[in-house]
């Protein structure tokens, strides 16, 4: 696996358009490109996606995947310029956001970010490792047309993957990339061959390997591989039982109205790009 462990290196720490590793990517089948989910009928079963608003401009993409339960990455919780992490008030979740109407608008109550997550860490790897976090939504969201999306923690390079999204330029309506692909894996990291875009963070990555849509990731980061596109997705399978346990035991890294000002980690140093 050390290749992968130099792939992600130079990924993640250098950020480059051009990077050569001595690895050789497998051959996957062309990627499809995004499809706008603009409709109510393209966008029927996504509508447990929803757009986060964050203070005052700041959006990232959010998965119900419980009534009030709602996945998305860690670093969305936090300002990006200042490292203060939002408060809960300054949240909302709007699930199936399209063309300025919401299925269900719900603030939050509470968020925690994965205990091992540290905004501003040197070790990269270990910011797209731990980069998830819950949000337990002030009501839970009990319609017929919004189901909770089940979790996969199997994702093994080569497997179908689909995205859906919202991101700059494409903020009032999801999209869906239905077709690409797992690329490689080590330490919690998968590497992606997804198109995601500012925006696109915590993002849910599914399986789209047995006709129903299940969550294996969410989306961390953006990057280029040998002037490809690719994305990088935290592993579930361990993070998201450690975030469950905390959140059932109402661990002291929660983030409550009024407390934001407690966890303040400012930014040190570049960062890789976080979509």
């Amino acid at each position: 696996m050390r290749p992968l462990r130099l792939l992600l290196i130079a990924i993640i720490v250098l950020a480059l358009p051009r990077i050569s590793t001595g690895q050789t990517l497998n051959a996957v089948p062309a990627e499809s490109g995004l499809r706008e989910l603009a409709t109510a009928d393209a966008g029927r079963g996504w509508e447990a996606v929803g757009r986060l608003n964050l203070g005052r401009n700041g959006f990232c993409t959010g998965a119900l995947i419980e009534p009030q339960i709602v996945l998305t990455a860690a670093h969305c919780l936090y300002d990006r310029t200042t490292g203060t992490p939002f408060d809960v008030s300054e949240i909302e979740f709007l699930a199936g956001w399209r063309n300025g109407r919401a299925a269900a608008y719900r603030g939050v109550r509470r968020a925690i970010a994965h205990p091992g997550y540290r905004f501003s860490a040197d070790g990269v790897v270990d910011r797209v490792m731990f980069d998830i976090a819950l949000l337990e939504l002030d009501q839970p969201i009990r319609l017929p047309s919004i189901r909770p999306f089940e979790i996969d923690f199997e994702a093994r390079p080569g497997d179908r993957v689909g995205v859906v999204s919202y991101a700059r330029e494409r903020a009032e309506a999801p999209s869906l990339q239905e077709l690409c692909h797992v690329l490689g894996r080590q330490d919690g990291v998968l590497v992606l061959s997804c198109e995601v875009d500012f925006g696109a963070s915590g993002a849910p990555i599914f399986s789209m390997q047995h006709g129903t849509p299940r969550i294996v990731s969410v989306i961390s980061a953006k990057a280029e591989l040998n002037a490809r596109k690719v994305a990088l997705g935290t592993s579930l399978r361990e993070q998201l039982n450690d975030l469950r346990r905390a959140m059932a035991l109402g661990e002291a890294r929660f983030i409550r109205h009024g407390e934001a000002g407690a966890d303040n980690r400012p930014e040190i140093g570049a960062r890789f790009v976080r979509p």
